[in-house]
């Protein structure tokens, strides 16, 4: 990360903005949603390079800043939903786009079946994920 700080840094105009917006790790819950109700029925385990991924990522950017590199203009933490129309379309997609950085235990899965199949017809499984975004301005 700190070799592309340093391109951005390059390329950068002066009156430049980088936005840092990146998922953070947080155990997200895991639901069942529908137009009545939202029933958590458990939370994603963050494994270790999820977790290691994003102390690198903010050791990097605030040692830019420490640098002088770029100035913090604003900070937020946001959700940032992610759908899925039953348990296996979520438990596919974990394993083929999610498993370096989250798991999710069985015991979540089988209380995530359970709600769904006592859900509304229009339930949905949701993830809800911790998001990161961060301006920064270049310094002079």
């Amino acid at each position: 990360m700190v070799h592309a700080l340093q391109e951005i840094l390059r390329v950068l105009t002066r009156e430049g903005t980088l936005i840092d917006l990146r998922p953070l790790a947080g155990n997200w819950p895991v639901e069942v949603v529908s137009r009545r109700a939202v029933h958590e029925v458990g939370r994603v385990t963050d494994l270790p390079q999820g977790l290691d991924d994003d102390a690198a990522a903010n050791r990097t950017i605030a040692r830019a800043a420490d640098d002088g590199w770029f100035l913090r203009e604003k900070e937020e933490m946001f959700p940032l939903y992610y759908y899925w129309d039953s348990p296996k379309a979520l438990e596919d997609y974990v394993e083929e786009n999610w498993s370096d950085f989250v798991a999710i235990d069985q015991d979540v899965y089988k209380r995530l079946r359970s709600a769904w199949a006592l859900a509304d017809a229009d339930a949905r499984v949701r993830v809800r994920a911790n998001m990161l975004i961060t301006r920064w301005r270049k310094a002079a």
